[in-house]
């Protein structure tokens, strides 16, 4: 850490993301920047108990949007209870991969909504648009299983953000968001959404391509005019069963937890990280704004 390190503190908490799964998947993709899998409990799960007493402690903070992530947060025998406490406070969404849904699950979800002045939001994990495009990066197979999950969505009248992390040239980036496009309408999802974001060079991705620079930083200069709205540690914290961490990204580095209470994470955060550099790029990877949607 330098001198020349930027400092961003905390204007406010919209967002407060849970931990729900940990770091424990159903599946093993080669491009995961926690390298979660099957056989990864270096986090634990967060009880319905323990998001409650989240949720109760973030309304005197403003909190108005609530993300759940993992690992696959469905393996999480409370995940359904969790959401549906969760719609009493506000809007949820759910990162999943999408191939565990059980149908009652998705019942009892829509009705929950339906009574709540929130939404809920499902965002699907599907990084190419055919099983030749996907399957390399997140398991044979994974392309059908992830699709029937996005049509059970449909069907219970969700309309999913389908995500696809960037694995393709820039070059190719407009012929791939249309066959994505193509391809959800065809499976007879008529309005989709979908959200394009960048690799992050952490974890399972590190080893299949490779790691950021020392030079990959973001310098106090790179911040002048620089709207910081658009970084998600401006705006938001995670909690795990750790305590409170920075963002989702950085769980894993030792200097993203910030303390027990999301008041005492509410401190300045250093840009020391290559990967704050993506965040920097692209801005606002983690919120729900979505890139090449069909209403």
């Amino acid at each position: 850490m330098t001198n020349d390190t930027p400092a961003i503190p905390l204007s406010h908490l919209d967002h407060l993301w849970f931990q729900v799964s940990g770091t424990l998947c159903n599946l093993t993709c080669h491009h995961c920047f926690i390298s979660c899998s099957p056989k990864n409990r270096s986090f634990g799960y967060l009880s319905l108990a323990e998001v409650r007493r989240r949720l109760d402690e973030s309304v005197a903070l403003g909190v108005k949007e609530y993300y759940f992530t993992g690992g696959e947060p469905f393996l999480n025998p409370e995940m359904v209870p969790i959401l549906c406490e969760t719609l009493k406070y506000g809007s949820a969404t759910v990162l999943t991969n999408g191939t565990v849904f059980k149908d009652e699950w998705l019942e009892t979800l829509r009705d929950a909504e339906s009574k709540s002045l929130y939404s809920l939001e499902f965002r699907v994990s599907i990084d190419g648009f055919s099983p030749e495009t996907n399957d390399p990066i997140r398991g044979d197979g994974t392309f059908d299983r992830a699709m029937r999950g996005v049509m059970q969505l449909v069907k219970h009248d969700f309309l999913p953000i389908i995500t696809a992390a960037r694995t393709w040239a820039d070059q190719a980036e407009a012929e791939v968001v249309g066959s994505f496009e193509r391809m959800l309408k065809d499976a007879g999802y008529s309005r989709p959404r979908l959200k394009i974001l960048p690799t992050l060079q952490l974890g399972a991705e590190e080893q299949r391509t490779c790691g950021y620079h020392d030079s990959e930083r973001v310098t106090r200069e790179m911040m002048d005019g620089y709207d910081v709205s658009q970084l998600v540690c401006e705006h938001s914290r995670i909690v795990t069963d750790r305590g409170v961490h920075v963002c989702p990204i950085l769980i894993e580095s030792a200097d993203s937890l910030l303390g027990e209470s999301l008041e005492r994470a509410a401190v300045p955060f250093r840009l020391v990280h290559g990967v704050c550099l993506t965040c920097y790029q692209y801005g606002a990877i983690c919120s729900n704004a979505s890139r090449g949607s069909v209403r």
